[in-house]
């Protein structure tokens, strides 16, 4: 059983999928929710030389960071855990997102972390890297990733797709396991 449940909100609809999933649990559980953004504040690579006002756009993160909480801390009174959820906006330099959260997780001593992840593989994967994965890795508590809907859709239409190449009246491959 999970008592303390921190999930990372960044105010994508990958994200919303996996607080709506962290509410959930939050309620059956009776635990105690906390939501997390990690603010970048750190402008994007290949801006370094450009004039940046930096307090700006460090500003201007934190404030994208407190109206994610605000909407999330909306969606847990909607779902009556308005007492039971706590909120922080974290800074993070170097772009080092996932340590973060895995800081946090650590700092507020967390049982179960939970964030949605976009499904990437292949080349997008490695050239775009996955937070997710990264928290996973260094987690020190269990991770439960959540498919966004994005991911979801992509996973469906490359089904399509396959079934359709093979013929209409091919069944889809089990793997070994039994699965799809």
């Amino acid at each position: 059983m999970y008592g303390r449940i921190l999930v990372g909100v960044d105010g994508s609809e990958t994200s919303d999928v996996a607080l709506a999933e962290a509410l959930r649990l939050a309620k059956e559980q009776h635990a105690k929710l906390r939501l997390v953004h990690v603010a970048d504040i750190m402008p994007p690579a290949g801006l370094e030389s450009t004039h940046i006002d930096y307090d700006l756009f460090r500003d201007s993160a934190l404030r994208a960071g407190r109206e994610f909480m605000d909407r999330a801390q909306s969606l847990a009174r909607r779902a009556d855990l308005e007492q039971d959820a706590e909120s922080a906006v974290i800074e993070a330099r170097a772009h080092d997102i996932s340590d973060g959260i895995v800081g946090e997780a650590a700092r507020w001593r967390a049982d179960l972390l939970v964030m949605g992840t976009h499904g990437r593989g292949g080349l997008e994967r490695l050239l775009l890297g996955s937070v997710a994965e990264s928290v996973a890795r260094h987690a020190p508590v269990p991770v439960l990733l959540v498919r966004g809907p994005a991911a979801k859709t992509t996973s469906t239409a490359a089904q399509t797709r396959s079934r359709t190449t093979r013929g209409a009246a091919a069944k889809p491959r089990q793997s070994p396991r039994g699965g799809m």
